[in-house]
């Protein structure tokens, strides 16, 4: 049976400094260190025990025990569970480990709201009308593409090739309905024609089926083996492939049907046949085709569009659910099949009727409209400033925010999320201690926290089972207690008869 797909999304944004020169990583530091986050004390990220370069396909890359970040930068642990830090000169938010696609809406919305607060704060810290401007896109018109990365937990007894194999299809395709949207090309193939619009701000960015590399060769599918859990029973798969998406339904079905599609997998329900040739280049080719009507070519010779292709996927999911299995995305799986069904049946009759679901439909409506109305050029160099502004991070300036764009969260329980953290999951765990005691933890990451009640040595608690640390198995003990001692003491008691420590037992 399909593994519970606890999932998650970081983000890096682009960032923008004016009115001071600063360097990209310096106003990136600026802006992450703005945001109080609810506590007066940062709490660190804690680098034990990370293995970035841990190939899938068996292989070790490199002889570095640290992930390739700025470690000397800002890096911190919220209370709401998220990780909040410079990755590679861009301001980067990690929601919490979530158990439902809807949970990593509501964190990803908070992000926002997390870049927003501290571009205020950052801006009264430089005065004198200067201001540090995020955005929530994935390139920077210059060739230079970062990423909006999804994890899902999936088991890891499941041969990662199997997975890569069959999962791939779908990523090159779901961008008919996830990406965010793009004017032109910043990384043309030598011989292809100009492209006024496409679908997706990363597929032209994708050289590679398979790799581990992340920034440079960056391939369909991420073999990083870094389960930030128990590494005999998972596997987190990391997913580069993503555009960072304004609207919250393109986020929701990203997550919640790349959820489905890998449970589907794991449970051997997906055709050995549905696999598309030459994927690499055909997704680019779906991203150029704003009609939706390029065709693929899958392993038995059939020719399908994007679109087909993803209705087959729906027909054989609700196949699967039919079947009686558990929902493995924790109750959303009706949600996501009605959604799903909706935005395809509406891309298939008049894409203009998802446009309050869609990113790039909503994007090209402004792009097409101001076009006509200031009689520009299709490649109008203009078009590309519309295009920035759609993911402008200041709420007066963002135009996404004036699209009609459906919410699927409400603003009271982002305003919440920002500070408090998801309960389904062990997050709440890392979130709870660093909100009760941040004075007593040196630091923390996926799978452990680490405490100095005073005594000779830290004290580090680990998480390696992500449906641990709940608010159902652990929320009673962390109300009861009045300090980080008096916690450790009754998880000391609790591994005293079990066999592990981890919160939860």
């Amino acid at each position: 049976m399909a593994l519970p797909k606890i999932c998650g999304i970081e983000t890096e944004y682009g960032i923008v400094s004016r009115g001071m020169e600063l360097s990209p990583m310096l106003a990136s530091a600026l802006l992450v260190s703005s945001y109080s986050g609810g506590v007066s004390i940062k709490i660190g990220w804690d680098f034990f025990d990370e293995s970035p370069h841990i190939d899938a396909r068996g292989a070790v890359q490199g002889t570095s025990m640290f992930p390739e970040v700025e470690t000397a930068m800002p890096n911190m642990v919220l209370t709401n569970g998220a990780r909040y830090y410079v990755d590679h000169a861009h301001p980067e938010v990690s929601t919490p480990e979530c158990r439902r696609p809807s949970e990593v809406v509501l964190f990803d919305r908070a992000a926002e709201e997390v870049i927003r607060d501290s571009m205020v704060h950052a801006a009264k810290t430089m005065g004198n009308g200067s201001e540090l401007i995020a955005y929530k896109n994935n390139s920077d018109g210059k060739g230079n593409s970062y990423g909006c990365h999804e994890n899902y937990l999936i088991d890891r007894s499941i041969q990662f090739e199997k997975v890569a194999k069959y999962i791939v299809s779908h990523f090159i395709t779901r961008q008919i309905f996830t990406g965010a949207g793009k004017v032109g090309v910043e990384a043309p193939r030598e011989g292809e024609l100009p492209v006024a619009f496409q679908l997706s701000q990363r597929s032209d960015f994708f050289e590679e089926f398979m790799g581990l590399e992340t920034t440079l060769k960056r391939p369909l599918v991420n073999t990083r083996d870094e389960p930030h859990a128990d590494n005999k029973k998972y596997r987190r798969l990391h997913v580069i492939v993503g555009d960072a998406n304004m609207s919250e339904i393109a986020t929701f079905l990203k997550v919640g049907t790349t959820a489905l599609i890998l449970a589907l997998i794991e449970d051997d329900w997906y055709p050995n046949d549905w696999q598309i040739i030459d994927p690499v280049d055909q997704g680019r080719f779906i991203s150029h085709d704003p009609s939706l009507s390029h065709k693929v070519t899958l392993a038995e010779g059939e020719q399908v569009t994007a679109l087909e292709f993803q209705e087959m996927l729906w027909e054989r999911v609700r196949a699967y659910l039919d079947s009686g299995v558990e929902d493995p995305t924790g109750g959303d799986a009706e949600l996501i099949m009605n959604r799903w069904k909706e935005v395809l049946g509406g891309l298939r009759s008049d894409p203009q009727s998802v446009a309050h679901m869609v990113d790039w439909v909503a994007k090209k409506n402004l792009i097409d409209g101001y076009a006509a109305r200031h009689k520009l050029s299709p490649f109008d160099l203009k078009l590309k400033a519309i295009d920035l502004q759609y993911h402008d991070m200041r709420a007066d300036k963002c135009l996404a925010l004036r699209v009609g764009l459906e919410p699927l969260v409400d603003q009271s329980n982002v305003q919440m999320a920002m500070i408090e953290p998801p309960e389904s999951t062990r997050a709440y765990f890392r979130g709870k201690c660093v909100s009760k005691w941040p004075n007593e933890i040196v630091a923390a990451n996926w799978d452990s926290v680490v405490f100095d009640i005073g005594e000779p040595t830290l004290k580090r608690v680990p998480m390696m089972e992500p449906l641990k640390g709940t608010k159902e198995i652990i929320g009673d003990l962390l109300a009861s207690v009045n300090s980080a001692a008096d916690l450790l003491r009754h998880l000391q008691d609790v591994e005293s008869t079990h066999a592990s420590p981890d919160p939860g037992w």
